[in-house]
């Protein structure tokens, strides 16, 4: 019974399926669906030539559809420029939000390197060394680490001076270590393990570290023990006479 049914909305349908294909307009006649032994509704050749159905369609495969959808199923399938289009929109799409994913990752890491404002503000120090009497040294933090400033007598820078450095260590002459003789800066960091060298002790006048007794003289150059480096400088200069920038 189901299978009479179809068969006669087929054939209702077969003028109409004439008429929107230019092609068919003159076609004498047209091929009414008929049973196969196999139970299988067979569609005319000629429809089949110009619709996207397929050629065979199972009774009950198609009785499970909706009327609409019974009528759709032989209906001309979208042309390949919608299919195009739709595909070039989804490429897009994903393309933009790739870009857009990548530029918010690439800000962040940005963002996270750069130096927050109180690391920028500890990069550099102004000291007052106006009240730094000749012969006296003050150590003050420069980025988590101690700086001696000390004021040099004339007779400490004397005996810098007169040093030969082809005999130092780490040779370098005293004049390259300071901007101004009378003013000596420098890291307070031994270059053996990092310990902090005591002011006014040792061997030379100058450091000393107990740790493992490396001896540092008035110019902060390693004289005698297991450091391998002088005291570093680091960089400085003078605002004014009586104000310096660390950094």
């Amino acid at each position: 019974q189901r299978f009479n049914m179809l068969a006669s909305r087929v054939a209702a349908l077969a003028p109409r399926f004439l008429r929107s294909v230019p092609s068919l307009h003159n076609a004498s006649a047209l091929s009414v669906p008929a049973r196969t032994s196999n139970n299988v509704l067979q569609v005319s050749p000629i429809i089949s030539k110009h619709y996207a159905s397929s050629a065979v369609v199972s009774p009950g495969k198609v009785s499970e559809l909706s009327t609409g959808e019974q009528e759709d199923h032989l209906e001309l399938l979208p042309k390949g420029s919608n299919s195009r289009t739709f595909t070039y929109f989804v490429l897009g799409t994903a393309r933009f939000a790739y870009m857009s994913f990548s530029r918010v990752v690439a800000l962040k890491i940005i963002t996270s390197m750069s130096a927050s404002a109180d690391v920028l503000a500890l990069a550099s120090v102004e000291v007052d060394i106006s009240s730094i009497e000749p012969g006296n040294a003050v150590t003050i933090k420069w980025r988590g680490k101690p700086v001696f400033i000390r004021h040099r007598t004339p007779e400490e820078i004397a005996v810098a001076e007169a040093v030969d450095v082809n005999e130092l260590r780490d040779p370098q002459p005293d004049g390259v270590r300071v901007i101004n003789p009378d003013w000596l800066v420098m890291l307070g960091v031994c270059t053996h393990l990092g310990c902090v060298p005591l002011g006014n002790a040792g061997d030379y006048g100058g450091w000393f570290c107990p740790c493992h007794g490396s001896h540092y003289d008035t110019s902060g150059r390693i004289r005698k023990g297991p450091a391998p480096l002088n005291l570093e400088v680091p960089p400085y200069k003078f605002l004014t006479d009586t104000t310096l920038l660390i950094g």
